[in-house]
C-alpha cells in the first residue's frame, strides 16, 4: 500500500545510499556502500565555490572486508565529494576498524575509533546499514550450518514479524513460540477452579 498523496511541495534534497554484498574468491566478503547527497538548487560553498544542482555535496564510499565470523579484516573509505577540502584527510582513520567483530556492541566500539573528530559523520552513519547488509550477505553460510534445536534463533523477538507470540515463530520455531500459552494457562486455571467447586458441592 503506497503512502498517502503528499501536499503540494518542492523537492530540495536527495540522498541516495547504495549497499552491496559480495563473496570473494578467497572466502572473505566485501560489503560496499556509497552515499550521495545532492540539492535541486545551486548554492555557494566556501571551499568549492558554486555547487550546482545535482552536483554531489557529499559523495562517500566505504568497503568493509569481513570473514565468515563477521570480523572486519580491512576497511577502506574514500570521500569523492565533501563540503570542505579537509574532509578526505580523515578517511584513512577508518582502517582502524579492522579487528572489530560485527555484533552486539560493535557500533559503540567503532565510534570509539572513528567517532567525532576521529572520523566523518556520514561515513560513520553508513556503518549501521552496512552491518545489516553484512548479515544478509553471509546468510548463505548460515543456511548450510547445523542448527542447535535447543538454542533460540537469533531473530527471535527482533521485530514484529519474529515476535515469540506471533504466527511466524509458531510456524518456523514452534519450540520457542509463546503463542497461546497465556490462553492455555488461563484455561487450565479455570478448569482447576471448576473442579474444586465441584468437589465442594
Amino acid at each position: 500500500m503506497p503512502l498517502s498523496p503528499p501536499a503540494k511541495r518542492e523537492k530540495l534534497h536527495d540522498r541516495t545510499i547504495l549497499l552491496e554484498g559480495f563473496r570473494r574468491e578467497d572466502g572473505l566478503f566485501d560489503i560496499e556502500a556509497r552515499l550521495t547527497d545532492t540539492k535541486t538548487y545551486a548554492f555557494s560553498n566556501e571551499d568549492r565555490g558554486e555547487v550546482k544542482p545535482g552536483e554531489p555535496l557529499h559523495g562517500m564510499l566505504m568497503r568493509l572486508t569481513i570473514d565468515e565470523d563477521m570480523r572486519i579484516v580491512a576497511c577502506e573509505a574514500d570521500t569523492e565529494y565533501g563540503p570542505y577540502t579537509v574532509c578526505p584527510a580523515i578517511t584513512p582513520s577508518f582502517a582502524s576498524l579492522a579487528g572489530l567483530k560485527i555484533g552486539p556492541g560493535w557500533l559503540r566500539a567503532a565510534k570509539e575509533r572513528v567517532g567525532g573528530v576521529k572520523g566523518c559523520t556520514h561515513l560513520v552513519e553508513l556503518l549501521g546499514p552496512m552491518a545489516t547488509v553484512a548479515f544478509q550477505t553471509t546468510v548463505v553460510l548460515r543456511r548450510t550450518r547445523p542448527v542447535d534445536p535447543a538454542k533460540p534463533p537469533a531473530l527471535l523477538n527482533t521485530c514484529h514479524a519474529y515476535a515469540a507470540d506471533g504466527e511466524i515463530v509458531a510456524r518456523r520455531w514452534p519450540q520457542f513460540s509463546t503463542r497461546g500459552r497465556a490462553v492455555d494457562a488461563g484455561t487450565d486455571q479455570a478448569a482447576d477452579s471448576a473442579a474444586r467447586a465441584r468437589s465442594r458441592a
